[in-house]
């Protein structure tokens, strides 16, 4: 299954006999799944269905899902709500007499908002129901364009965190080679060391610089740090290998490739080693940053 990102848009537009839509769907980053649908008046009985269909197509995502509805103009009956527009007749009638205001005009009194309704055959369930499978086989066909959408971008994804799984591989293999790791060079730069505190390196216990050397080469020692690292390194390619929604795990692999990374900066005890370690550091954040996209 190919990996997918987050990101994405998707729009189609269909006919439900005699009516138009359009369905437009739009996602982002999201660390879980979060749906917001716009529907016409009338259509709010489609969500629940909607919702099912884009939760069985995608795990994680803002997704904003709107349908617009070109409905025919015939459609639309208006009708005057009598009592309304009588009562305020009897109320204008009152403050003409009282001479607080001038006698209405009808124009003036159909504008006011409630007098005219507007009656949309369009909204009742006979219609709804005839229109409606061949609206929702439209948003199958617009799940299907956003999720192809969201593995094209997928695969371009996959390409860049396989370079850092490699670079991460590689790095953590010079660390693994450095020659500072070795006794040898831990009880040159020990004797050194102390050969500068004392002013001098003889006199010094080779039996002693052995035994001192040895201690701090323990607790220096990162092959458990490289160990991990690379089983983190199988298992990041076996999930970018498995492909779907594999952008939770890949995080959590992401937190494991710092911790490694961090503890062997901490344990460095050369420049070189240091250096690896950071650049280790730089290469993993760049493919946490890169995780975030995935779903």
């Amino acid at each position: 299954m190919p990996v997918s990102s987050m990101t994405g848009f998707a729009r189609f537009e269909g006919q439900a006999d005699d009516a138009a839509f359009v369905w437009e769907l739009r996602s982002v980053n999201g660390k879980g799944l979060e749906t917001r649908l716009r529907l016409p008046p009338g259509f709010e009985s489609l969500e629940a269905e909607a919702r099912k269909r884009l939760g069985a197509r995608l795990s994680r995502g803002n997704l904003q899902v709107s349908l617009t509805l070109d409905r025919p103009e015939n459609l639309a009956n208006f009708s005057i709500d009598q009592p309304f527009l009588n009562e305020l007749l009897r109320l204008s009638d009152e403050l003409v007499q009282a001479g607080r205001a001038a006698p209405p005009r009808a124009d003036g009194l159909l504008a006011l908002r409630g007098v005219i309704e507007v009656s949309d055959e369009a909204h009742t369930a006979d219609w709804f129901t005839q229109r409606a499978p061949a609206i929702l086989d439209g948003l199958d066909a617009a799940i299907d364009a956003l999720v192809a959408a969201r593995q094209s971008e997928g695969a371009a994804l996959r390409a860049i965190l396989e370079a850092r799984v490699d670079e991460i591989e590689t790095l953590a293999q010079a660390a693994s080679d450095d020659p500072a790791r070795s006794l040898t060079a831990i009880q040159a730069r020990l004797r050194r060391q102390v050969g500068d505190l004392l002013g001098t390196e003889t006199g010094l216990d080779p039996a002693r610089l052995h035994q001192e050397a040895a201690v701090i080469a323990a607790k220096a020692d990162i092959q458990e740090e490289l160990d991990r690292l690379n089983a983190h390194i199988v298992a990041a390619r076996a999930l970018l290998g498995e492909g779907g929604a594999v952008g939770r795990r890949l995080d959590f692999l992401s937190q494991e490739f710092n911790r490694e990374s961090n503890t062997i900066c901490s344990k460095s005890h050369a420049a070189s080693l240091t250096a690896i370690g950071l650049q280790l550091k730089v290469v993993v954040d760049q493919f946490r940053e890169q995780v975030q996209n995935l779903e």
